[in-house]
């Protein structure tokens, strides 16, 4: 049987109905609180790692939390607190398909 393609959802911090989403800096407390889900960080940095399957990034000029779908199998009420957290706030969220690295690339035959 083929592994599935994990999935993302992209976390966007704007409502619904179009407002910006509040504090300023939402997506990193969220994944700060997330931070510990996932193997553990190594190294002088450690303390400022967040999880494999929760981070902040932007998408343009919205900051967004990408939540791995690998976390449901990992910790199922870590997945759901985000995933709640996101509709307990009426976030904007998108399910996308975790594409391969090598995706796109041009082969040589």
């Amino acid at each position: 049987m083929a592994d599935s393609v994990p999935t993302q959802f992209f976390i966007q911090g704007i409502t619904k109905n179009g407002r910006k989403f509040r504090p300023s800096d939402w997506s990193e407390r969220l994944c700060g609180v997330m931070s510990g889900f996932g193997p553990k960080a190594k190294g002088p940095n450690e303390y400022m790692q967040y999880s494999i399957y929760v981070h902040p990034t932007m998408l343009g000029d919205i900051k967004t939390v990408v939540l791995d779908s690998r976390l449901r199998d990992i910790e199922p009420m870590a997945f759901d607190f985000v995933l709640n957290f996101a509709k307990d706030n009426d976030l904007v969220v998108s399910e996308v398909c975790k594409l391969p690295f090598h995706f796109g690339a041009q082969h040589k035959a």
